[in-house]
């Protein structure tokens, strides 16, 4: 780090950049969480690359069963920021108005799927127990993959399981399959004999994993909000320019291989944005809860986005009409 008069640079990919007064300050204190894959580069490459600390940000990076899991935690500010899938977002919104999207974060290309013991295809896990996590991107597929190929939910017995747990109760046999996402995929392929892959997301859902804040919190501390986005903006053009160094981070912090987190990372698109896809993926989220009876209350969109911090460091990267 470099001293010059009363600013304080940094060395970028493209040179130097100053930081803002408010990252020279003393560092905020913040509590975020997710879960444990590469979709959630972001947040481990910010933590790990020290591009939160850089930008003022003394961050407290917790880990769940997943990150949708993590987004409840938001509700009366204890914690800051998740990432994590739609269904909590909507969920936990309609709980608390201070649960709000402030960005999309990866695009899932080849993130989600079935995987099952002695299971072919869709047509053989009629009559099967399928392990699903309840309000994550495991119920996100399911849900889609039920309405794209017009399946019937009672044909099916759903047994709730979070997804670090799924390999371990496939081998026993607790379940004949489940549907998750990536690294749970690979490793159940790889770690249960007899497992395979049934189905992917590819021609079913285009997911998509979204930052939350707590909009509160946000509210009365706009400087360290926008050095929050303007991090995930940073560690996301290290993510897509120096994909190499960024799966080394990502596997530091996930405790994996290098080779396969970057692997797993090229499965994904990432960009830190608000746009009108942003809004479809929650518009299906929100009709996959009405479908299922677990939307108590109609979803308010005039609340639920919450662009501010985005815009003030990358307005381009804000567009979208709400329904």
């Amino acid at each position: 780090m470099l001293r010059i008069g009363r600013r304080t640079a940094i060395k970028l990919a493209g040179g130097f950049a100053v930081l803002p007064a408010a990252a020279r300050a003393a560092p905020t204190k913040i509590v975020i969480g997710t879960g444990v894959d590469p979709s959630f580069a972001a947040y481990y490459v910010a933590q790990e690359a020290g591009i939160f600390a850089r930008n003022g940000l003394d961050v407290q990076l917790n880990t769940g069963p997943s990150g949708s899991a993590m987004v409840a935690l938001l509700i009366q500010n204890q914690a800051q920021s998740a990432f994590g899938a739609e269904q909590a977002g909507v969920l936990d919104h309609n709980l608390d108005p201070n649960v709000v999207i402030a960005a999309e974060g990866a695009v899932l290309l080849h993130w989600y799927g079935i995987v099952g013991k002695g299971v072919a295809n869709v047509d053989a896990l009629k009559g099967k127990r399928l392990g699903i996590a309840r309000a994550s991107g495991s119920e996100v597929f399911w849900q889609a993959l039920v309405d794209k190929q017009h399946l019937n939910p009672k044909d099916y017995t759903i047994v709730q399981v979070e997804a670090p747990e799924m390999v371990a109760a496939l081998e026993r046999g607790d379940i004949d399959a489940y549907s998750a996402w990536e690294p749970w995929l690979t490793r159940g392929v790889a770690a249960v004999k007899g497992a395979q892959l049934v189905v992917d997301n590819v021609g079913i859902i285009e997911g998509r994993v979204f930052v939350y804040l707590n909009k509160g919190w946000a509210a009365q501390n706009p400087e360290p909000a926008q050095a929050f986005m303007r991090s995930l903006i940073e560690a996301t053009t290290m993510i897509n320019t120096q994909r190499g160094a960024a799966a080394a981070h990502v596997a530091k912090f996930l405790k994996l291989d290098v080779a396969f987190s970057k692997s797993l990372m090229d499965k994904l698109s990432y960009d830190i944005r608000l746009d009108q896809m942003s809004v479809g993926n929650m518009q299906i989220a929100e009709q996959q809860l009405k479908t299922i009876g677990k939307l108590a209350k109609p979803l308010d969109w005039q609340t639920l986005f919450y662009p501010d911090p985005l815009k003030a460091v990358a307005p381009d990267k804000v567009n979208y009409k709400l329904p």
